[in-house]
């Protein structure tokens, strides 16, 4: 009797003891990471024993072999009196170390705990709400791009005939594309450098590509906000500034030429005062002879751009927590002036005249493979896929968020957006055609900036009330800037804190900060007197055809090596339902060769670039390609890096590079057998 005593309290002993260091090893867990419940949520679901939460993994670890709790194994079986959400630890709610939970039913004997495993590392950064990602999203879709490429675009390629070969690309290229970055994003919860990992660790170098390009786009895509808010300040008086031909900044060849001006001829000399304001006053580029000698910095200019950045920078140091809230003013805003002056423009005489010429269609042009190359162009810049934002935004989304709906709504807006833009547009061209009694095509020679900056410019400085349509159309032009450029630098940010989150994670702060000057002083370039031409030059050369290579190997990497099956039952696992044919032909045929046709149109016919009265000369080709190709090295650079450190035979090194690691995050299920 006494021995039984006496190996009775050893027992409980050796029971207290182990209780006190689970106990211990709970506390010292909770301590690395302890967040808020609302975040555990989306990390963390109670499991009961006869199956996994609602749309869970359709499977368990299972064998007579099974891992518990405290990390060893029992081959003990489950024990048939077992009922379905019983747990180790008799008697109500057990807590398990890593923030897994489960429920208990006193039956006695054997108990099953089922638990998710979550990560001891920080939990990730969720939006606030919806509609701040869908908003973000729609920001950066609709740039500056939608208000002056598109409209240009579709009347020089057939006018409303354009629409057809538009909405062919949209359908089998641009959508399932944007579909396809979004449900990477959202599934595997990284941004583009890290999330190569999950997919095909050989093709990293994808996202050190991505990032380079995101940086170039950053030099000069913020210089033409820069020049916007130079316009806005300068738009705060009663006469405009660009309406006159008497300041100290006009020649001897400005002349006003609308339908009051009726001592005024007009000659091929002869420039407008709008035009002169947007060439000498602002960008002075009279005073480069090109870019062989692009003459000093104007401090009118590095100010205005230290603004930007510096609303840029306080937009988004903190997170898509701090950007999801920006977003609602700079994102909504646009629209609300579209409407504006939508309707201004509509009852402007002449209107009519512009509406007709931006959507008369010129069947014959479809016969012409320039409108195709342009329209495929054109939607893949508009949607923008490719460039690590899609990624970003969607990997701080919730697991089972439905980003197919996503997909389709903000594309679908994009578009809309795009065609709406061109009624502004041209309902304003054909009110200088009908007041200077010209041709709209002799007025709508103009694309890009100078569209915005000196046409439309022009137009708004004869309507009455010229200083607040002046005023709410700059400022209109800014936010859609901003967007972008947050949705640009966020996914630079998401990539490089995924990558190296040891060094970065708690110096987010610190790091964007960094990133903002390091894009400031690459921007100084476009701001000296021939900024125009460098900034000209990177829009055409240092982006566009890197960009598009890097996504056609984005999808063969996806497609191909990762599979499309594997990708679309992740999609399942996500939304619970497989993706159709329909996806699955453009994942895996349809979107690789609308790309490679984008590719070889560029290099088959490369743009001839011009800018005002300067041509380029060739040796500023070569620096464009450079430019790109600097960007597009770090793909095979990387890849040869990868196979060297490899361990193995080639064959070994070449396997492992080309298989996935699970993602983390999505695996860790665990069955428990405890007594």
């Amino acid at each position: 009797m006494e021995t039984k005593d006496m190996m009775l309290t050893s027992m409980l002993t050796m029971d207290k003891r182990e209780n006190e260091g689970e106990r211990e090893r709970e506390k010292e867990r909770e301590e690395v990471g302890g967040e808020a419940e609302g975040t555990q949520q989306e990390h963390s679901r109670p499991m009961l024993a006869d199956g996994l939460a609602e749309r869970g993994p359709k499977s368990l670890i299972s064998g007579s072999e099974q891992q518990v709790s405290n990390g060893f194994t029992t081959s003990t079986p489950q024990s048939p009196r077992e009922g379905p959400g019983s747990a180790a630890f008799s008697g109500g709610t057990s807590s398990v170390p890593g923030g897994g939970t489960g429920s208990s039913v006193p039956l006695g004997g054997l108990r099953t705990l089922v638990v998710q495993q979550t990560s001891l590392e920080r939990p990730r950064e969720t939006w606030s709400k919806k509609m701040d990602f869908l908003l973000s999203v729609i920001g950066y879709a609709v740039d500056l791009g939608n208000v002056w490429r598109f409209p240009y675009i579709c009347y020089q390629n057939g006018g409303g005939a354009f629409l057809l070969p538009y909405l062919l690309m949209a359908v089998f290229g641009g959508v399932p594309l944007f579909y396809m970055e979004l449900a990477l994003g959202q599934f595997h919860r990284n941004g583009c450098i890290s999330i190569w990992k999950h997919i095909c660790p050989i093709f990293k170098g994808i996202g050190f590509a991505i990032c380079i390009i995101a940086l170039y786009i950053s030099f000069y895509y913020n210089t033409i906000m820069a020049w916007a808010l130079y316009y806005l300040l300068s738009s705060f008086r009663p006469t405009l500034p660009w309406t006159t031909c008497t300041n100290s900044w006009n020649t001897a060849n400005c002349k006003r030429y609308m339908s009051t001006d009726h001592n005024v001829s007009w000659s091929n000399f002869s420039t407008s005062p709008a035009e002169e304001f947007y060439t000498r006053q602002v960008l002075q580029v009279h005073l480069s002879p090109g870019l062989h000698q692009l003459g000093s910095v104007s401090w009118q200019l590095a100010l205005c751009l230290l603004f930007i950045f510096t609303i840029i920078y306080f937009s988004i140091w903190k997170g898509v927590k701090t950007s999801g809230k920006v977003v609602w003013v700079t994102a909504t805003f646009p629209y609300l002036v579209l409407l504006v002056l939508l309707i201004r423009g509509a009852t402007l005489p002449g209107a009519w005249r512009g509406v007709v010429f931006y959507l008369k269609p010129d069947w014959e042009k479809l016969l012409s493979t320039t409108v195709w190359i342009d329209a495929a162009a054109q939607i893949f810049f508009s949607l923008g896929p490719g460039f690590g934002v899609l990624l970003a935004f969607a990997s701080y989304n919730p697991f089972y968020n439905n980003c197919y709906k996503d997909a389709l709504i903000t594309s679908s807006v994009n578009c809309l957006t795009s065609f709406l833009s061109g009624f502004v547009i041209f309902t304003v061209l054909g009110y200088i055609a009908e007041m200077r009694h010209l041709d709209v095509d002799a007025v709508a020679k103009d694309a890009g900036p100078s569209l915005l900056f000196i046409v439309y410019a022009e137009a708004i400085a004869n309507m009455p009330g010229a200083t607040f349509f002046a005023i709410i159309f700059f400022l209109m032009i800014i936010m859609l800037g901003l967007d972008s450029t947050f949705a640009g630098l966020e996914g630079v940010i998401t990539a490089m804190l995924d990558e190296f989150p040891h060094v970065l994670s708690k110096r987010r702060e610190q790091f964007v900060l960094g990133l903002v000057c390091v894009c400031y002083l690459g921007a100084l370039s476009t701001l000296t007197y021939g900024g125009a031409f460098v900034v000209k030059l990177f829009e055409e050369y240092a982006t566009g055809p890197a960009v598009i290579t890097v996504v056609l190997l984005e999808v063969i990497a996806v497609s191909w090596f990762y599979g499309t099956n594997r990708f679309c039952n992740d999609i399942q696992l996500m939304l619970g339902f497989y993706p159709g044919l329909f996806w699955r032909i453009c994942w895996v045929a349809i979107c690789p060769c609308f790309l490679l046709f984008i590719v070889i149109s560029f290099l088959a016919f490369p743009p001839e670039v011009k800018l005002f009265k300067y041509h380029f000369p060739p040796w500023t080709t070569v620096l464009g390609y450079c430019i790109g190709v600097s960007s597009f090295i770090c793909v095979p650079a990387y890849m040869v890096y990868h196979l060297l450190n490899a361990k193995g035979t080639f064959k070994q090194r070449l396997l492992k590079s080309i298989t996935p690691e699970p993602s983390g995050e999505h695996r860790d299920f665990i069955v428990t057998n405890a007594v």
